[in-house]
């Protein structure tokens, strides 16, 4: 019974698609994120060059409800095919990065990229639930992560040694050449698409903040979204003080993070498997309030100084962390009517990650002033809050009825 739904999506043929898209695409994607850093770095000797990569990359996100608006407007399956059309193209233009003076080459690509993938992902989240059938998206999101961090535990070693080989163009033809696939693979969808509804009365402000609205609106989605965006926030700050667990606590080469980083991973692999089952037999809330409190004691377990509490606290966190991300997407794929999707899953994203930047900047100076043997188990205090207020609040919500995407399951 706990393959059922898995079953269900590795079988259906748009889902089978998908999937393939995203590992494909994503391979290319996390080997060239990893290179960008060490390119610029290469080139030009700055670390703060090196570090702006990844804002470059990010600072797109911010723009999530613009993006979202963006995409709902137009058809969503030639989106994701014309966004890996446009990166393909656009990507070999670093072959002309060869000298420090060009390296605002990346940076400009870097910008168009994060764009592309915001916009991507918004139509994406819309297109799924018209791909897939309603009551397996707890199964397809988490398969769909299952498959981004299984890629990220090759890709990185695949782009690093091209890097080291061949130079970061290398990569760059790579990641275009994995785009061009991710696109003829998304490219074979069969979807009865709904067109877009171009004819909504809002305009300009109004219209791009409508997502923004469905979220606050739905009692389903409001809970969820806030409680993601206080544990990215608390994530952060994790994040933040990990050289530190290595070293201070744990005695290790700041090398060991790496260690720390693939275990995590490992368990979110795990965590995307399971996703699906548990969301079909536990309410929304409980299932997302028990992923907060696994991150929280697996951070709380990388307080004591021995490696066994570290490595299994990485995989608490690597389990506890795609459950809030799973539950949440899979609500709003669900509870919000098809024509402001896009720009509903786009919000959500920026609302979801943006707290993760300024907790990295706020760890950085703590970690500075605070033991982090102190610091890790007050996060570990305030990740089980945040669980025992959600489940708390699971009670009242348990009798209310689902929106507007069980609306569209009972039809199926």
């Amino acid at each position: 019974m706990v393959g059922w739904g898995t079953g269900r999506v590795l079988r259906d043929r748009n889902a089978g698609l998908y999937l393939a898209g995203v590992v494909v695409s994503g391979f290319g994607t996390t080997a060239m994120w990893l290179v960008a850093g060490v390119w610029v770095k290469s080139l030009t000797g700055s670390d703060a060059l090196a570090a702006l990569t990844v804002f470059a990359l990010w600072a797109p996100v911010l723009a999530g409800p613009v993006l979202g608006a963006l995409a709902d407007r137009l058809p969503r399956r030639p989106v994701l095919v014309g966004v890996g059309l446009v990166m393909a193209a656009l990507l070999p233009v670093l072959l002309l990065l060869d000298s420090a003076d060009r390296v605002w080459l990346l940076f400009a690509v870097l910008l168009v990229y994060g764009v592309c993938g915001t916009v991507h992902e918004a139509a994406e989240a819309a297109l799924v639930p018209q791909a897939v059938d309603v009551r397996l998206l707890g199964d397809f999101n988490g398969l769909r992560l299952t498959a981004n961090e299984g890629v990220k535990l090759i890709a990185p070693l695949v782009g690093a040694g091209l890097f080291v080989r061949y130079g970061g163009a290398s990569v760059a033809l790579l990641d275009a050449l994995t785009f061009a696939l991710a696109a003829g693979i998304f490219a074979l969808l069969r979807v009865r698409e709904e067109p877009p509804d171009r004819s909504a009365s809002a305009r300009g402000i109004a219209q791009v903040l409508e997502g923004g609205r469905q979220l606050w609106a739905s009692p389903a989605l409001r809970p969820l979204v806030l409680t993601g965006a206080a544990v990215m926030f608390l994530a952060g700050l994790n994040g933040a003080v990990v050289y530190a667990v290595a070293d201070g606590v744990l005695g290790h080469a700041p090398t060991y993070v790496g260690v720390l980083y693939a275990v995590q991973g490992a368990g979110s692999v795990l965590s995307g498997l399971a996703a699906g089952p548990l969301l079909r037999r536990l309410p929304d809330r409980v299932f997302t309030a028990g992923g907060v409190a696994l991150f929280a004691l697996g951070v709380g377990a990388r307080a004591l100084p021995y490696d066994a509490a570290a490595l299994a606290g990485s995989v608490a966190i690597g389990a506890g962390l795609p459950c809030v991300l799973i539950a949440a997407l899979t609500a709003v794929q669900r509870e919000v009517p098809g024509a402001v999707l896009g720009r509903a899953a786009a919000t959500a994203n920026t609302l979801i990650f943006v707290p993760n930047a300024p907790a990295l900047a706020l760890g950085a100076a703590l970690v500075a002033f605070v033991d982090v043997r102190v610091l890790l188990p007050v996060l570990t205090v305030a990740g089980l809050a945040v669980a025992l207020l959600l489940a708390a609040s699971s009670r009242g919500a348990a009798a209310q009825p689902r929106g507007a995407g069980a609306r569209r399951a009972a039809g199926r």
